[in-house]
Formats: structure tokens, sequence, C-alpha cells
């Protein structure tokens, strides 16, 4: 008996250490598994990281006048944004070639105002009362005439718009003129001596439309190149902001300022 039982304990012992074994087995795979884990978290963590840094980066971008919006929306992203921006080419061609032919009209062919409209009007009136009357001989119907309304809400939509624009002009020299900010005073003043000296070189035609053809041109090269043209335009107002600061330094601050005739009213 004694012998049996020495025999069966080795055999006890092997079933036991085969058992441990694979417990332990187990535990040295779900710590590796946990360990895995844990590595890539941190990995993961870091790629998320990297694929935020560069949305972080485009949105610091330095944009023209600081604007957030494209240049689609600055615009104000309606039709009139699409004919600036050409995105329908035939809308946007014939837009300037008819104000082309108007400032070849009236300032190369020195074409006036009130002489176009009565010799339109002439032209019109008499093709139409010559083709109604002749319906009459050939046995057709008369030429419909429509009947033709201006709608009073657009007129007082853009009234108003330039109501708020006016009154905006007049409180921006009213400030001004009250001798409190000296750098939009002399911005201002720097900006109508321009004026006026564009003024005297062209008629006011002219100037309008040399500023029509540059709405129609600068908007939609800018949008395409705006990535090359943004950097090169930060520089210039970085370079702006330093000669500006040693002008103020040396000029603007020596010179005294006007008191405050603004008073609060209780």
């Amino acid at each position: 008996m004694a012998e049996h039982v020495e025999n069966s304990d080795p055999k006890g012992e092997s079933l036991m250490e085969k058992i441990a074994d694979k417990f332990h087995g187990g535990d040295d795979s779900s710590s590796s598994s946990d360990s895995d884990t844990e590595t890539k978290k941190p990995a993961a963590k870091e790629e998320v990281v990297a694929a935020a840094e560069p949305s972080s980066v485009k949105d610091k971008v330095w944009r023209l006048f600081g604007r957030e919006k494209p240049v689609h929306k600055v615009f104000g992203g309606g039709k009139p944004a699409d004919v600036f921006l050409w995105r329908n080419k035939k809308i946007s061609a014939s837009v300037l070639g008819g104000a082309t032919a108007i400032w070849v009209l009236f300032e190369l062919l020195e074409y006036h105002l009130l002489t176009l409209i009565c010799h339109i009007l002439i032209i019109s009136l008499a093709v139409l009362f010559l083709w109604s009357n002749a319906t009459t001989f050939i046995n057709k119907k008369p030429p419909h005439i429509p009947e033709i309304h201006l709608p009073q809400d657009p007129f007082l939509q853009v009234a108003s718009a330039l109501r708020i624009e006016i009154n905006r002009a007049l409180a921006l020299l009213r400030e001004i003129a009250s001798g409190r900010e000296l750098k939009k005073f002399l911005g201002v003043v720097a900006g109508l001596w321009i004026l006026s000296i564009v003024g005297s070189w062209c008629n006011f035609l002219t100037l309008f439309y040399i500023l029509f053809v540059l709405l129609h041109t600068v908007p939609v090269l800018y949008e395409k190149y705006e990535d090359k043209v943004d950097p090169l335009a930060e520089k210039a107002m970085h370079e702006i902001k330093k000669q500006y600061a040693v002008f103020d330094e040396k000029v603007l601050s020596k010179i005294p300022r006007g008191p405050l005739k603004d008073k609060k009213r209780e």
C-alpha cells in the first residue's frame, strides 16, 4: 500500500503542475495583452494630437484684413458674390462687357446720358408703334407689351442700407473731428488726399469703371492665390506696423491731443 501511495503522488503532482502552468500562462497572456493596450493608448493619443496639430495651424494662419470667412462669404455669399468671383462665367463676362460698353459710349465716344436715354426710347416706341399697326394688315396678333410695376421693398431696403452707412460715416467723422483718434484722423486725411489726386487724373465715370473692373478681377485672383498672397501681406503689415511705431514715437507722441468735448448725459 505504501508503494502504491508513493507511486500515485508523482502523478498528482504532475497534474497540479500542469494546471498551475495553465493558470500562469493565462495570467502572462492577459498581462501581455494589458501591456499592449497600455502601449497602444499613448500611441493613439499621439496620433490624435498629431492629426489635430495641422488643423490648429490652419486655423491660426494669418489672413488679409484679419478675415475669418472665405472670400465668397465676405461678399455676402449670394448672386453678387457669384458674379464678382466668376462662379458663372457667362453672367460675369456679360456684366463686365456691359460696363465696358457704357464706359466706351460715355467716355470715349462722348455720348451724353440724357441723349442716350432719349434715343433708346424713340427707337423702342417707333418699333412697337409700327409693329402694332402692321399687324392689322398681315393678320397677326399685336405685340404683347407687359405692364411693368416697380416693387417697393427693394427700394426701401436700399434706402435703409444707405441710411445706415451714411450715419456710420457721419459718426466716424464726428469722432475724428472731436480730436480723439489721431490715427484715424491721419488715415482719413491721407485717403481723401489720395482720392483727390486720383480725381484730378480722371472723371467720376472713369473712376467708377476702374473700381468696377477691380471688383471683377482682384477678388477672384486673390481667392485663387490666397495661400501665396497672405504670407507676403503679413510681412508687409509687420513692416508697416514697425514704421508706424517709429513714426508714432518720434512725431505723433509729441503732438498735443485735443480735449474731449463729449460729456456724459445723466
